[in-house]
Formats: C-alpha cells, sequence, structure tokens
C-alpha cells in the first residue's frame, strides 16, 4: 500500500508532459551545473570504513570528469559520523583542480574552525523542513537550528567563504508525512536571510513525483529567485529523473547527483540513494543540455567505487555501458 504522501498527490503531471511536447523549451536553457555529492552524501553512511587514500582516489578521479562541483566531506564530530572522521586528511591531500569547487559540510561553529584550518573556501549547512526530522537528526526545533546556523554563517561572511544552505524533507518526512510547501519556504528564506547563495532542496526519502515535487517548487520558487535553487533527489520510488525533469521545467539548472547512486537516508527506513550522477548526465545530454562532464570517465569512476565497496553500481547508465563495454572486449 501506497504511503500517504504518494497517493495525495493532488497536481496532474501536465508539466511534465509539457517538457516532453514543447522542444522550444529547452532551446533557452543554460548549461545545468551538476553539484556531485558522493564522496560526503554518498559515502557518510557507509557500514564499512572507506581508507583515506579510496576517497583521495575517488575525488581526484571525479575532479576529471569535468564537474564543476564536488562535495568532499563533512567536518562532523567522528563519535557520530565516524566515516568522516578523517575530513581534515581528505581535504588535505586531494589535488585540487583549477575551476573546480570543492565545499564541505560543517554543522557548527566547532566544524566550521576545523574546515578553515585547512583552507576550505565553501561550506554548506544543513536544515529540514520537518520538525519531526529535525528533532530526530540534531535534537531541536527547526526554528533553533536556523538560529544554530548564523553563528557559521556570519564567520564564514567574515572569513569570505561562500555557504550553501539544504533543506530536507522538501516532501515528505519518515514521521511527519506529507510536508506542506509553507514549511519548505519559511526555511528557504530563513538560509536566504543568512546569506546562503544557493539552496538545495532535498527530498530525502524520495517519496514525490512531478506532481508533488512540482507543487512544492511552484511555492519556493516565489520566495527564492530561480538562479539560487539547486534539487537534490533520492530515487527510492523512482521518481528522481522525473523530480528532475519537472525542477528544469521550473527553470532549476541546478542538479545534486552521487556517483552510481551511493547514498541513502539513516533516519529514513528503506530510503534509497541519491539520482545516479551517471543517469542525470545521460539525461541531460540527450535533452541536448550542457553538463560539461565527460560521461565515459564518470562510468569508470562509478566503477571504481562500487568495486571497492563490493557491490553493483545503482546508476542504469553506468550498468548498462559497462556491460556493453565488456561484451565488445569479449568479441574481441
Amino acid at each position: 500500500m501506497l504511503p500517504s504522501i504518494v497517493k495525495n498527490s493532488s497536481r496532474c503531471l501536465t508539466p511534465l508532459s509539457r517538457t516532453f511536447t514543447s522542444k522550444d523549451v529547452w532551446k533557452n536553457k543554460l548549461d545545468v551545473k551538476i553539484v556531485e555529492v558522493g564522496p560526503r552524501d554518498g559515502l557518510q553512511n557507509e557500514p564499512k570504513l572507506v581508507p583515506t587514500n579510496v576517497k583521495v582516489d575517488l575525488i581526484n578521479q571525479l575532479s576529471e570528469t569535468g564537474l564543476p562541483v564536488i562535495e568532499t566531506t563533512s567536518f562532523v564530530s567522528p563519535k557520530w559520523v565516524p566515516q568522516m572522521g578523517d575530513n581534515a586528511e581528505v581535504f588535505k591531500q586531494i589535488d585540487k583542480k583549477s575551476g573546480v569547487s570543492y565545499p564541505c559540510l560543517v554543522p557548527n561553529i566547532k566544524g566550521f574552525e576545523q574546515a578553515v584550518k585547512v583552507g576550505v573556501q565553501e561550506i554548506a549547512v544543513f536544515g529540514a523542513a520537518s520538525e519531526a526530522f529535525t528533532r530526530k537528526n540534531v535534537n531541536c526545533s527547526v526554528e533553533e537550528s536556523i538560529k544554530r546556523f548564523s553563528e557559521v554563517t556570519a564567520a564564514a561572511k567574515k572569513a569570505n567563504i561562500k555557504v550553501r544552505g539544504y533543506v530536507s524533507t522538501v516532501v515528505g518526512c519518515p514521521y511527519e508525512g506529507r510536508i506542506k510547501p509553507a514549511a519548505v519556504c519559511k526555511v528557504v528564506e530563513a538560509l536566504l536571510d543568512l546569506g546562503c547563495y544557493e539552496i538545495s532542496l532535498g527530498d530525502t526519502i524520495g517519496v514525490g513525483t512531478p506532481g508533488t515535487f512540482g507543487e512544492m517548487l511552484d511555492s519556493v520558487t516565489k520566495v527564492c529567485p530561480k538562479k539560487q535553487l539547486a534539487v537534490h533527489c533520492h530515487d527510492t520510488y523512482g521518481q528522481a529523473l522525473a523530480n528532475i525533469l519537472e525542477s528544469l521545467d521550473h527553470d532549476i539548472t541546478v542538479v545534486d547527483a552521487s556517483v552510481s547512486g551511493l547514498g541513502g537516508c539513516p533516519y529514513a527506513k528503506g530510503a534509497s540513494g541519491n539520482a545516479a550522477t551517471e543517469d542525470v548526465v545521460y539525461m541531460l545530454h540527450g535533452l541536448g543540455l550542457k553538463t560539461g562532464v565527460d560521461l565515459d570517465k564518470l562510468i569508470n569512476v562509478g566503477g571504481f567505487i562500487c568495486d571497492f565497496l563490493d557491490r553493483q553500481s545503482q546508476s542504469k547508465v553506468n550498468q548498462a555501458l559497462r556491460s556493453t563495454l565488456g561484451e565488445k572486449c569479449r568479441q574481441k
């Protein structure tokens, strides 16, 4: 039986069908920026500890694919997120390619100070639209969590460090169910007031459809400039690409993705990984949009990290192209 947050979509799929029937809509689109979140969001909840050298190798390989932004690590307590315990070493050891940004997540002023010590030039703060999710995650209310960010954003502004904001549970919450767009708008406006240059809207448990996701975007784009918005879609119900298409139809051209679909939400049972970067790039290129990403190189990076983790890539494109390449080699 479908959960209420999936069943109660009050919006038909007209915007999505419009995308497919009107080719002119793509002619005026800007290039799409991919924000790769695999090294941080993708790995942070992996039960198998990934060695520092593997993380560094992963990021260095991603840097060679043409990705403009690679979220590198998280300056959190190793007690709570053991996988990110080597954050400083990872950031210091990676080869920082010119033209590529390497942001890091910081939850508080202590994390910010640690990040600054190793030369981090861009940070991210992480909030949620759901009261219940926020209390389960950081043991405070949404309003209190925003107040905590203010100290970090003020320090970042003083140090001339860019701040990106995340808003999770923008469509549904594992504890509250359906989240009203007004709740999302409230957090987005607060992050804008704190000086975030970009705000990523996360469907944390992947329950959104083009109907519910589009309804949320209708509201948020009224309180935040579209050029300052990004989307972060999980693929639990197989809706990530459809929701990204819906976002493009709202003129949002920044998309978070994770190589080979790594990641998930530890607070949401059954929540699968992020939209796979390979699948997102394949779709965007198929629409004639430019990302600057070399898909063949990206396929190889996905293979590298999945081979280390001893699992199959969650990217359909990666599975198909690696299988095809392997078949060609056997035929020779």
